[in-house]
């Protein structure tokens, strides 16, 4: 007998019925027949038949045919899942990526509907009934193919939200109170982006494609293999190795004799920029050529006091019985004049109008603010290399407010004030003879001379180093100051107002 056919096998449940050639009318010798069926969800049943045929063992075995129309009826059985519609429901939407990029999170409350396809986004369902009724509006949408659906708690503090990351690197967060909502919208999102999926990926696959020889495997036409595919074995490791041909024998030669050519002159060449380098900054010119040829302009603020007055021919600066005669004439009466910080960025414009030595009038309209005024005028004491007070006369003031004896220490700092260079103390007179101005104003612009040596203190006076205790200094420089503004009359023979 060449073999035994099976011609017929009938399953009831999950018990398979055997049926033998003699019971089957019309059924050829040898031959069974098989008939599985199986039962669904929705209560359709799906029949099939298939052919086994029992080899003789004294015969040899039949190769296995590997056709593609062999290996499809396997498929009659999957369940395929179909998308699901979800009408609408409000959900917190926030976009936390677009195309790989991060955005900032904001939740709102958005009305969603879930497409055949895709994702839509209406700000109310109002405007999903204008939108089937007007072309013009409309919303917001995500394509799920490609699409992961996933939970997460990563991305916010808030529970139940589910994150979406689309095909173009897009990431959205759903989020929602009720588990059971949320989770009603993760599993069909989820079982939309699927079936969009194999859709496409089933499509690709219809489009023909080069197959591998004794194989059922297609390869695609452009592009690498995917990971799935087998592929080829390497060759023999004597067959991949070829000899150069010797018309590119001498280009390798004369290559490495290039290299090594290079490498020997690369050190010649690093001396010699080394040599450019150091030729071009001894011929460079000196800051007092640049200064005087006018390509380089010396500055007001940070300018040392002694070389500002020798430039400008004076023994106060020019900028600074500006800004006096500027707050005598409209800020006297200014409430908390000095104390009071004027705009910064208004103050640093005229600063570089200073700088730049172009004419300007303090009394025009951008510096109506009195305030701006007297900061850029604490800017260009607190700016200069040198204090109003010098370095060296630091610790001799210190010593000199110390005294016990009024009449004593009045002496001692007048004749300090008097050994100072004559631009600091022109520069210091008239300072405090302003000072003193301002103070006969005080019950309307409320300013106390502790009040005023309170700002100018720090402002005219501080040490070369820091190196004692900076509350102490503060302290003494206060003092120092507050002292001289009383005493300015006997100090620096001005006239009491």
């Amino acid at each position: 007998m060449a073999g035994t056919r099976i011609t017929n096998l009938q399953s009831t449940g999950n018990q398979p019925t055997l049926i033998l050639p003699h019971q089957v009318t019309g059924a050829a010798p040898g031959t069974v027949q098989m008939r599985i069926k199986t039962s669904q969800i929705s209560g359709d049943r799906l029949s099939q038949t298939k052919s086994m045929v029992l080899q003789d063992p004294d015969l040899p075995p039949r190769p296995i045919s590997r056709h593609r129309r062999n290996q499809s009826q396997h498929n009659i059985g999957e369940a395929v899942e179909t998308p699901v519609v979800l009408n609408g429901e409000y959900l917190n939407k926030a976009k936390i990526s677009e195309g790989g990029k991060k955005l900032r999170k904001n939740w709102t409350s958005t009305w969603v509907v879930l497409d055949t396809d895709k994702l839509l986004f209406y700000k109310d369902s109002k405007q999903e009934a204008l939108t089937n009724l007007k072309p013009g509006c409309s919303p917001d949408g995500m394509d799920l193919c490609g699409a992961v659906a996933e939970w997460t708690m990563e991305k916010s503090s808030r529970k139940n939200v589910l994150q979406i990351t689309t095909s173009s690197g897009s990431e959205f967060l759903l989020q929602a109170d009720n588990y059971h909502t949320i989770s009603k919208w993760h599993d069909a999102i989820k079982r939309t982006a699927d079936y969009l999926s194999k859709g496409a990926a089933g499509k690709a696959s219809d489009k023909p494609g080069i197959r591998r020889a004794n194989s059922t495997e297609y390869l695609p036409r452009h592009g690498l293999p995917s990971k799935t595919l087998s592929l080829p074995r390497p060759a023999p490791e004597s067959l991949c190795k070829k000899e150069p041909k010797p018309e590119h024998r001498r280009s390798l030669k004369v290559f490495k004799s290039s290299k090594l050519t290079y490498s020997m002159s690369d050190s010649a060449d690093k001396n010699g920029v080394k040599n450019r380098l150091k030729k071009f900054i001894t011929r460079r010119p000196s800051m007092k050529t640049l200064q005087e040829k006018g390509i380089i302009k010396d500055r007001v603020f940070g300018c040392p006091l002694l070389a500002l007055c020798e430039r400008e021919g004076t023994t106060v600066p020019n900028f600074v019985r500006q800004c006096v005669e500027a707050v005598e004439k409209r800020g006297l009466e200014a409430d908390g004049i000095y104390r009071v910080s004027g705009n910064l960025a208004t103050i640093q414009k005229l600063r570089f109008l200073v700088d730049q030595e172009v004419e300007f009038n303090l009394d025009d309209s951008q510096w109506e603010d009195i305030h701006v005024v007297t900061g850029a005028l604490k800017m260009f004491f607190r700016e200069l290399p040198e204090p109003l007070f010098p370095f060296p006369f630091f610790e001799l003031f210190v010593e000199a407010i110390k005294t016990k004896e009024c009449k004593q220490k009045v002496q001692v700092m007048k004749k300090l004030v008097l050994q100072l260079p004559k631009p600091n103390q022109d520069t210091m007179r008239v300072l405090f003879r302003h000072l003193q101005t301002i103070l006969t104003c005080s019950q309307k612009n409320l300013m106390s001379t502790q009040g005023i040596s309170i700002v100018f203190g720090p402002t005219l006076m501080w040490p070369e180093l820091d190196c004692g205790n900076m509350a102490v200094n503060m302290v003494y420089q206060n003092q120092i100051v507050e002292f001289i503004l009383i005493e300015s009359p006997e100090i620096f023979g001005l006239q009491k107002k």
